[in-house]
């Protein structure tokens, strides 16, 4: 049988799940296929989402007219922001997530996009004709044509698993693995490697010493990832913490000559920054304890997620290392963390769009660029799945800067300096954090994705009206004038000097001890303009307070990010032979020949290219 379609995206796991989404609703004819509809965005490690950057990413997905913050939102047991001792633009939203809950809202959403068709099946061969990609074959003989092909196969791509000395093929537990495809990519000339991950043990919760962990509640004030949606639908549960002792570290010590990751089982590498709880004790060894954070998988499972013991020891030596915890005395487990190697292709063979530059028509998006994270393919996959549907309807790309999104600076550290281990995003791979904050991700992204087709008209009215209604506190704070006598008094009990004058209420909000909500109560026209927000109060207030507090630092944040843009307007790719260049040092002319960078913005961030390399290339570009 053959099956012809604008778009076929290969994978439902959450970057599949956006570029599905996306492709459809930009008017492209999608077929999102997965080997078990169960298992459609399964939260195949904790069961939550956001977090430091993370949760930034998660916004701008939402901000763009993603799905990932609606789902979270609709299937949200807890929610948090962290870093709210440090300045906004380390604020990250996380959210606990009911697991089993958050796939079947998520294939509700896609089983009622129009132009969406799923089918359950596995993908066997990638089809090229004259270097560009055509559809893909599955295992049913099935032939899917398409005028592009997004692959978003996680961790599938010959996956195996690891337990002690036991191997299981599988990309995900009890799930099998993605045979052949890797060969029918590489056959064409993209480049593959080898990566690890891992997860922790799942446990009966009925078996957990509550008492013996310190409880952990969510933020009291409501609050949200999505832009669009209101309030929260489940019941909200406590995590727990508890911390592993040297008895437990002995054992998992004793253990290490049967360990996958140090007897040479294993010899592909693992996330630097979630490493395994063998890895902490070799790592670490001076230290006596390591936190452990227990999480909840749902509202009608006893299932519990420990973070921070991920493991691929022996079945035994996990158990016995756990149950030296007090609160893990007793502990019955529905199964044991693992490890687990799987296949990826090395994403500087691809463009900022995700399209591949060895195969046209091919996008990749998710794990198989070496990234981890739920958060991190969600972005990759939404702008594959957004320029897909662009490429197929004969229409500009759809690009981020470093800039505009942390979306951008993923896709510009993937496609310009490769990755030798799962990239994670962290807020101090973005130079421009300040522009990048949680709370302004609608306001530097939902006009441009409007444009490009991908965000709706409901979405795009409810930006406009909060922007007007964030420009009108903001125009009323800037020229409402404060007299000293009426404010005196409230400013000597809020702990800030009192007014030898009067000043506009911007200069009082600027004070660190003051804020918008604090001042309201004392001046009446300002409690009554807070009256009329009557949707997203918060955010607007947030958002204005944040702009007053902080404008010198966006100001001078933003100058220098247009001072930069001016060598991304440079474009390079396909104008210079680098091996000519004999300015040029070694390096630079390998990486520069071998990442063929767009512009000369990327060519001055590949490993290698020094400041000077950069220069040669600017007289170049100016003969």
């Amino acid at each position: 049988m053959e099956l012809k379609y604008d778009v076929v995206v290969i994978g439902a796991g959450h970057a599949g799940c956006e570029a599905a989404a996306a492709s459809a609703r930009m008017g492209a004819s999608t077929c999102l296929v997965t080997m078990d509809m169960n298992k459609i965005a399964q939260m195949s490690c904790n069961p939550a989402v956001g977090g430091i950057a993370k949760g930034q990413i998660v916004r701008e997905v939402d901000a763009l007219g993603g799905q990932m913050g609606i789902v979270t939102d609709r299937t949200a047991i807890q929610f948090r922001m962290l870093n709210r001792s440090k300045g906004p633009a380390m604020w990250s939203p996380r959210a606990q997530c009911d697991r089993s809950k958050f796939i079947w809202t998520w294939r509700s959403i896609l089983e009622n996009t129009p132009g969406l068709h799923i089918w359950q099946d596995q993908v066997k061969e990638l089809l090229v004709e004259d270097g560009r990609a055509m559809g893909v074959t599955t295992y049913m003989d099935v032939t899917l044509r398409a005028r592009c092909v997004v692959l978003t196969t996680g961790t599938f791509l010959n996956g195996l698993m690891h337990i002690g000395s036991t191997r299981l093929p599988g990309g995900r537990c009890a799930e099998p693995p993605s045979l052949h495809l890797t060969e029918s990519i590489t056959r064409h000339g993209i480049r593959s490697g080898r990566m690890k991950t891992g997860t922790p043990v799942r446990i009966d919760g009925r078996s957990i010493h509550y008492e013996e962990m310190a409880r952990q509640d969510g933020d009291d004030a409501v609050q949200r990832f999505s832009y669009m949606e209101e309030g929260r639908r489940l019941p909200q549960l406590p995590c727990w913490i508890t911390y592993t002792n040297p008895e437990v570290h002995r054992i998992l010590r004793e253990g290490l000559p049967f360990s996958p990751l140090y007897n040479g089982q294993i010899r592909s590498i693992g996330p630097r920054y979630c490493p395994s709880i063998e890895t902490k004790i070799v790592t670490f060894a001076d230290k006596e304890q390591h936190q452990l954070f227990l999480e909840p998988e749902g509202t009608d499972t006893r299932e519990m997620y420990l973070n921070g013991f991920s493991s691929s020891l022996p079945i035994d030596v996990q158990l016995q290392a756990l149950r030296q915890i007090p609160a893990f005395r007793d502990i019955q487990i529905y199964r044991p963390g693992y490890a687990i190697e799987y296949d990826f292709f090395d994403p500087t063979q691809l463009r900022h769009t995700l399209e591949s530059k060895v195969v046209e028509g091919l996008f990749m998006a998710g794990q198989v660029n070496g990234t981890t994270g739920y958060e991190e393919a969600a972005g990759q996959g939404l702008i594959a799945g957004m320029n897909a549907a662009l490429k197929c309807g004969g229409k500009e790309r759809f690009t981020l800067g470093r800039d505009e999104a942390y979306i951008g600076v993923l896709i510009d550290d993937l496609v310009t300096k490769g990755v030798n281990e799962p990239y994670r995003m962290f807020t101090s791979r973005a130079e421009y954090r300040i522009l990048l904050r949680q709370d302004d991700a609608d306001a530097r992204l939902t006009e441009r994705s409007f444009r490009a087709g991908l965000a709706d008209t409901a979405r795009y009215d409810r930006w406009v009206d909060k922007k007007e209604r964030m420009e009108e506190l903001m125009t009323f704070c800037t020229g409402h004038s404060v007299k000293a006598h009426a404010i005196n008094d409230a400013l000597t009990a809020m702990g800030t000097a009192p007014l030898a004058k009067g000043c506009k209420l911007i200069d009082l909000i600027a004070r660190p001890q003051l804020s918008i909500a604090s001042l309201a109560p004392h001046i009446p026209a300002l409690s009554h303009l807070l009256d009329t927000l009557t949707h997203d109060r918060e955010e607007i207030v947030e958002a204005v307070e944040i702009g007053i507090k902080y404008k010198g630092y966006i100001v001078r944040e933003r100058e220098l990010a247009e001072k930069m843009r001016r060598l991304e307007d440079i474009h390079i790719q396909g104008r210079i032979d680098y091996e000519q260049v004999l300015a040029l040092s070694t390096e630079a002319r390998q990486k520069l020949k071998q990442i063929d960078p767009e512009t000369l913005g990327q060519a001055s961030r590949i490993s290698g290219v020094s400041p000077s390399d950069v220069s040669v290339l600017m007289v170049l570009m100016g003969r």
